[in-house]
């Protein structure tokens, strides 16, 4: 297969695959009362061409994730971004955060007090005010950041004092479960910690987003009250290292 028809075949899956995502996200929406419409659905953008990139925004796509800051700013230039938002979704290091403050609609990933200080330091600078989500390590895993769940509303009300960022909801990646009614309960948890932590009507909180769901478990998440998922592999096919 020439490279132009494996480019083409590949076009062609990624509006297959929109297709069929579109029409799942419609039908778990629907199961918790809501619609289509009611859920941000992110386009996972780690590893992917440009060229690739650009046919799923063609295609309808108007808000992208990536998870490295440098991997992020060096596709910009290339990409189609007019109407299209841009979210930071993975592990950011505070000596990163002045590189990103002002290239992204907002930074889904922020994991401690430490970083919500740079990242507002920064946008202070800037003369900006800074989207953040503040992620949650819901399944208290090692492997991975975010606040755990007793600690999360203290933090968000620390995090809340902060100038020069604005918490507009919560984050989280859970564990990889083949029990699916463990996994959901995982979402339950999230959803419920969400809804506190609004009802508190702290300051600079909005909790506007819910964070949760991928490839693997977006419809789940869903019907337990996410209203953004963020899904790459199942649009663009497994990842390329």
């Amino acid at each position: 297969m020439t490279e132009k028809s494996w480019d083409e075949q590949r076009f062609a899956d990624i509006e297959y695959n929109l297709q069929a995502i579109r029409e799942e996200i419609a039908r778990a929406a629907e199961a918790s009362g809501r619609t289509a419409a009611d859920i941000d659905f992110m386009a996972v953008t780690k590893t992917v061409d440009e060229r690739f990139i650009n046919h799923a925004i063609d295609c309808g796509v108007t808000l992208i994730g990536e998870n490295r800051v440098q991997e992020l700013l060096r596709k910009k230039p290339n990409l189609h971004l007019a109407g299209v938002r841009k979210n930071l979704i993975g592990h950011l290091q505070t000596n990163k955060v002045a590189q990103i403050v002002g290239e992204v609609d907002m930074i889904e990933s922020v994991d401690s007090l430490k970083v919500a200080r740079e990242i507002g330091k920064q946008s202070v600078k800037k003369g900006l005010v800074t989207d953040v989500l503040v992620e949650v390590n819901i399944g208290l895993e090692e492997s991975k950041t975010g606040f755990v769940p007793e600690a999360a509303p203290d933090a968000v009300a620390e995090m809340a004092e902060i100038q020069g960022i604005r918490i507009c909801g919560l984050m989280s990646v859970p564990p990889i479960c083949e029990d699916r009614a463990k996994l959901c309960k995982y979402f339950e948890n999230m959803y419920n910690m969400y809804v506190d932590i609004g009802a508190k009507k702290i300051d600079n909180v909005s909790m506007n987003v819910l964070s949760m769901g991928m490839s693997g478990d977006f419809a789940e998440a869903i019907r337990a009250g996410s209203n953004h998922v963020r899904v790459g592999s199942r649009i663009f096919g497994p990842r390329v290292y």
